[in-house]
């Protein structure tokens, strides 16, 4: 039955690829078709926003310190490096005191633009970690469908609200403190508390960046493997723990700056086409799967 619901995706996916000449067709939909990796090495290919991923693996749905969420969207994929990650950072805060961690999006099977949701994830080294302070690792697929995220922030943003606790911190810490981490994205009232918080060495602020929304959830993203020679790292972080940064995202929540009238409005995103991705994408996708 397995084998049979494989070769209708393969056949779908064949169909896809053959409607249309490749390079014009929306990369989104011939990415969210695929639904297993390909047996490649594991290797990013382009840009966290513009790219593909070979050979990913799966964070197991649910291990001994986390487990996946939304199980219907496929997400669970990510460099072998990434999933070591996300599994090292579940089993810190079991020991910490959590039961472990929720992990909601990584990657599709192959990488690439997804059909909805985000702009990056696409090359296997992003993943959304909930905020969630966890206590129960044995919830059903059903469960991870229907349990809802907790909103830490109050003010639009610019302060934490009385969900945020030392072990969020701690999370967001042991993630920063990774040495495969390049960056950790985090609504700005988070970051400002944990400016205000931190003791002793404070150079794991420094990948903490304030970005929209990520109230929810922080947005963990790792650099290019050693080797991985077709993957695009994003410039690391400004020198400093960030923390002037943060603040002034803060007051730009509170007392909005005023408009500029000589401000053009920005054209509308454009979908990704294959022929806007790195042309190793194309093999990926017809690559058989693992």
């Amino acid at each position: 039955m397995v084998a049979r619901a494989a070769l209708r995706i393969g056949l779908t996916l064949a169909a896809a690829l053959a409607a249309a000449p490749v390079h014009a067709q929306l990369a989104k939909e011939l990415f969210g078709a695929a639904t297993r990796p390909s047996a490649q090495a594991a290797e990013p290919i382009g840009s966290y926003a513009k790219g593909c991923a070979a050979g990913n693996v799966a964070l197991a749905e649910t291990g001994d310190a986390w487990q996946a969420m939304r199980l219907s969207r496929n997400r669970n994929w990510g460099h072998p490096q990434l999933v070591d990650l996300v599994e090292d950072l579940g089993r810190h805060m079991d020991a910490f005191g959590w039961e472990g961690v929720y992990v909601g999006d990584l990657s599709q099977p192959r990488g690439g633009p997804m059909t909805s949701g985000h702009r990056s994830h696409q090359i296997g080294l992003d993943a959304d970690v909930w905020l969630y302070p966890v206590n129960d690792v044995t919830l059903s697929r059903r469960e991870r469908e229907e349990i809802s995220a907790v909103s830490m922030r109050r003010a639009e943003g610019a302060y934490v609200n009385r969900n945020w606790t030392r072990g969020q911190q701690e999370l967001v810490k042991r993630a920063a403190e990774d040495p495969r981490t390049a960056r950790i994205f985090i609504f700005p009232g988070a970051k400002v508390q944990m400016c205000e918080d931190a003791t002793g060495d404070r150079a794991w602020l420094r990948k903490v960046r304030p970005w929209y929304g990520h109230h929810y959830h922080m947005h963990v993203r790792i650099s290019c493997p050693r080797g991985a020679a077709a993957c695009v790292d994003q410039a690391p972080p400004p020198p400093g723990d960030g923390c002037a940064e943060a603040r002034q995202w803060q007051q730009n929540i509170l007392n909005p700056p005023p408009p500029d009238p000589n401000a053009k409005p920005s054209p509308p995103r454009r979908e990704l086409r294959m022929a806007d991705l790195p042309q190793q994408c194309a093999s990926v996708l017809s690559a058989p799967s693992r």
